[in-house]
């Protein structure tokens, strides 16, 4: 396939690296130049704007970090609508608001593009090998012609309903994570506070109930002291923060998420913005006055 490529970032850039190993024809842009660049270096010609990649396209996808993004991207000047041809398709990947997503989808639909909203779980490492589980909402014939593409980034793609559906699913997901990593870092916390090797406690509880692919992932991280950004919190706490405005359009109560979302803040305050996410740890530690790692 032609495929447009909006968005080389942490996740995008090896996205896109993916989507030219399964042999596509890929366009690329991104504002910043050395990240076109590099993945020129790798096969792909280079967009000199969104609107460029999109003419040049059947499908464009964005990979952007939050709803203003997407709409300039998508709908500003020199954005994918403004060199998108009729019966071409936007796949927006990006995690922003289900209420974005529809807005962007209604202005394509205006112009005669198909769009859906695929937003994924995994961070960099499944980025990077492809393994990504991707959320969509959508049409199901367009979901049909974009689904070979998602197959080359992720292990897993989902149609969950109609358009803005995949952002809302994936808002689910990072509710998941956020509050399973900061259960994860009190009992942690209060193992080692115990006197109790944490990764002693780690390797009893992940074979029961306690046990998640969260834990398997981030318990190793926090007992290591290893913070480099798979997810970083301040892409968290943008997540909770569309999660949460989301549910007061709905009038739904999400007093966990509110406290996680807190927590996430008051770590953007110190300087851990870019941490990943596991480092919500740190912060149960502060309080606590206490190190999680091995006697």
């Amino acid at each position: 396939m032609k495929v447009g490529f909006v968005g080389l970032g942490i996740m995008g850039k090896p996205m896109s690296r993916n989507l030219l190993k399964a042999g596509h024809e890929l366009v690329v842009y991104d504002v910043v130049k050395t990240a076109v660049d590099e993945i020129v270096a790798a096969g792909a010609a280079r967009g000199e704007s969104a609107a460029d990649v999109a003419a040049r396209s059947e499908i464009t996808i964005t990979m952007l970090p939050d709803g203003p993004e997407v709409e300039a991207a998508v709908t500003g000047p020199g954005g994918v609508l403004g060199g998108a041809i009729a019966g071409s398709i936007v796949v927006d990947m990006s995690s922003i608001s289900p209420l974005v997503a529809q807005k962007v989808a209604a202005a394509c639909a205006a112009k005669g593009v198909e769009f859906v909203d695929a937003p994924v779980s995994g961070g960099e490492p499944k980025a990077i090998d492809g393994s990504l589980a991707i959320m969509v909402g959508g049409k199901q014939e367009v979901f049909d012609k974009v689904l070979p593409l998602l197959q080359c980034m992720g292990s897993s793609a989902t149609l969950t309903g109609p358009a803005g559906a995949g952002n809302v699913t994936k808002l689910a997901n990072q509710i998941m994570v956020a509050v399973n990593i900061a259960g994860m870092s009190e009992a942690l916390v209060l193992a080692t506070k115990a006197g109790i090797d944490p990764e002693v406690v780690f390797n009893a509880v992940k074979g029961g109930l306690a046990g998640s692919t969260v834990l398997n992932a981030k318990a190793p991280m926090v007992i290591g002291r290893n913070f480099k950004p798979g997810f970083r919190i301040r892409l968290h706490q943008k997540d909770l923060r569309n999660a949460l405005s989301a549910a007061e359009a709905m009038k739904v109560s999400l007093p966990f998420t509110s406290l996680a979302q807190q927590v996430l803040i008051a770590l953007m305050n110190k300087g851990c913005g870019d941490l990943d996410h596991s480092a919500i740890a740190t912060f149960i530690e502060d309080m606590a006055g206490v190190e999680v790692k091995r006697p």
